[in-house]
């Protein structure tokens, strides 16, 4: 008899991430798979789920304008309970750090059915930063069952928290995405990339940048754009590209202050497959997400992460990445560096696999599979795997 999984998202990171986990889910042929959207985002999800031709089950469709944290939470809950109570699941399976995964572990929990948390155990502590991002993991993590965590030092965070059972490091799913979209792209061939993005000019050095979080509202998002305004007066051959995200909180802002600006490109948020070709095409990159910190490393894009804390500590240790937060100063400062110091450039831009090497997603299935019974050899190759391309990755930047 097949076990049953619910695998429930809402945001397009989610679906990034848990896209190859479903695809190997299904192929694995033991599991019932039914997948549920949420809604918290719309047409940036759509986009990823067409790409990995994911089929939808459910979908709530319960994005609203401005929606507050209150309201999407409670119709997230109120949406999920007759779902669970018609499917049954035996896992239900939540990625990150989102209100989406928040409510989906809650309500395994108010159900009593096991939650399977996909990169858990990253950790700030820091409350409010990111916000409310934090405080979800740490509150879905009291309520998982099995918790799949990217990396030694994840698991030691929940070891840190009293957690002990069902911790496995497998590596982010992020990369295995991150691989099955580099396979599309080859396929595809350059010209399809280099036609839609005709507007850059390729010889110049492109700094890909992204900027959308919460705690950054309001005077960081400020800072952010006149750093960038700076940062292209100050270099002749530069070419800034910004998707900019939806949410009026960031449209506003960055239109105002960088509009009509020559060599700063505001474009509308990009489908996946583009927004990783032109990651591999950019010179580096500056960003608050999460989970481009993850792809940009496996890439070999020195990266400036421009928030006050992260969670991604790996990409520090390993000096492939720089945390400034939103200082207008620290942001120019580092950038220029990158842009002219070409002993540094070449340290930070060595491709590393701190954070997977593709496999995760079928670590994960696999232990599902077996019920979540593992032998502790394959968890000791898992610590040695990781601190094998941490050193690596030190080495590299000495």
């Amino acid at each position: 008899m097949s076990l049953k999984l619910l695998f429930i998202f809402g945001t397009r990171p989610e679906a990034i991430k848990l896209a190859p986990l479903i695809i190997k889910a299904k192929e694995c042929g033991f599991f019932d798979v039914k997948v549920c959207l949420t809604g918290q985002h719309k047409q940036m999800l759509k986009q990823v789920i067409n790409f990995f031709d994911i089929k939808i089950d459910y979908s709530f469709n319960l994005m609203k304008p401005n929606q507050s944290l209150f309201g999407i939470t409670a119709d997230i809950l109120n949406s999920i309970e007759p779902l669970i109570e018609g499917e049954k699941p035996d896992f239900i399976i939540i990625q990150g750090d989102t209100t989406t995964a928040f409510v989906g572990a809650l309500s395994g929990f108010y159900k009593k059915i096991k939650v399977v948390h996909v990169e858990a155990g990253l950790r700030t502590n820091d409350k409010y930063s990111p916000f409310p991002e934090e405080m979800n993991r740490v509150l879905i993590s009291r309520i998982t069952d099995y918790h799949f965590v990217p990396s030694k030092k994840s698991s030691d965070n929940l070891l840190a928290e009293g957690l002990r059972d069902n911790i496995y490091i497998v590596g982010n799913t992020a990369i295995d995405a991150l691989l099955l979209g580099l396979d599309l792209i080859k396929r595809n061939g350059d010209e399809k990339y280099l036609g839609f993005f005709n507007f850059l000019d390729f010889s110049k050095k492109i700094v890909l940048v992204t900027g959308h979080r919460r705690e950054n509202f309001g005077e960081g998002l400020k800072n952010i754009c006149e750093a960038l305004k700076e940062i292209k007066n100050r270099s002749n051959n530069i070419q800034i590209v910004y998707p900019v995200h939806p949410n009026p909180n960031v449209r506003e802002p960055v239109f105002r202050i960088l509009g009509d600006i020559q060599r700063i490109f505001l474009i509308e948020p990009l489908e996946y497959e583009y927004m990783i070709w032109l990651m591999n095409k950019s010179f580096l990159i500056l960003t608050d997400s999460g989970g481009i910190q993850e792809e940009a490393s496996f890439l070999g894009k020195p990266l400036i992460v421009m928030r006050d804390s992260t969670e991604r500590i790996e990409g520090l240790e390993a000096g492939v990445s720089v945390l400034v937060g939103t200082d207008k100063d620290k942001i120019v400062k580092e950038t220029l560096d990158l842009l002219v110091n070409k002993s540094r450039y070449n340290k930070m831009s060595t491709p590393v696999k701190i954070y997977g090497d593709g496999n995760s997603s079928k670590e994960i299935i696999d232990i599902l599979h077996k019920g979540g019974h593992i032998g502790i050899n394959k968890e000791e190759e898992f610590v040695e795997i990781y601190y094998r391309n941490m050193i690596d990755a030190q080495l590299r930047a000495l």
